[in-house]
């Protein structure tokens, strides 16, 4: 994976059947867009393939970002929607420290539960946060990946939960945040836009998208 990768931006057609079927179940929704990548990448394609992707819907419109090495939107069903590629490069380019940006992201914020001396060798459970300790779990994973943040404003989204009879029993949370930062490390910052940022990422979350920030 390069800092060359590529989003797709599609307007989802409401009236498509695998568009309604996608929009119900986030599992078909990843099946969805990992027709876009190649083929034959072997174990953890979606990892190889640096695919994330997140939903943007508004009360008269759908939008699906679909960001990877490579995306070829043709594969996707037809009817599914109208789809715009971009390379990400410029906007790599323009990262520099100090640059004020605005954000969007949505996020699994959680934890892993620590257990007792008793269950030593055992792993706790995932918790999702919500609230304060969501909002301070974020602050963390910016800073972490070259942003300061300045506002941070949260939406509680549906949860979702993988379907299927091999699908994990695990229900995720998600939250988006929008807001406004600041660049601290260019670098830390590529690598995060390129490998997402927290847990969920087949079902929505881990995207982080970026944008001048304007001035009055």
């Amino acid at each position: 994976m390069t800092d060359h990768a590529v989003i797709a931006r599609i307007r989802l057609n409401p009236h498509s059947r695998p568009v309604q079927r996608d929009l119900r179940d986030a599992t078909q929704m990843h099946r969805t867009v990992m027709r876009m990548v190649p083929d034959s990448l072997g174990d953890s394609p979606r990892h190889k393939a640096g695919l994330l992707y997140r939903l943007d819907e508004t009360t008269d419109s759908s939008t699906l970002l679909v960001q990877a090495a490579q995306l070829d939107p043709t594969l996707l069903p037809s009817g599914y929607g109208l789809a715009d590629v971009k390379s990400l490069a410029p906007m790599f380019s323009a990262l520099r420290k100090g640059l004020a940006v605005r954000y969007r992201i949505v996020l699994n914020p959680s934890k892993r539960e620590r257990l007792s001396l008793a269950e030593k060798g055992k792993r706790g459970r995932v918790v999702p946060l919500s609230g304060p300790d969501a909002d301070a779990w974020w602050l963390r994973r910016a800073a972490e990946a070259g942003l300061q943040l300045h506002v941070l404003t949260p939406t509680n989204l549906d949860a979702v939960r993988p379907r299927g009879k091999d699908a994990p029993p695990m229900r995720h949370s998600l939250l988006r945040y929008d807001g406004t930062a600041t660049v601290t490390d260019p670098a830390a910052l590529t690598d995060a836009v390129l490998t997402g940022i927290g847990r969920g990422k087949p079902y929505g979350a881990g995207l982080l998208s970026l944008a001048p920030a304007t001035t009055a």
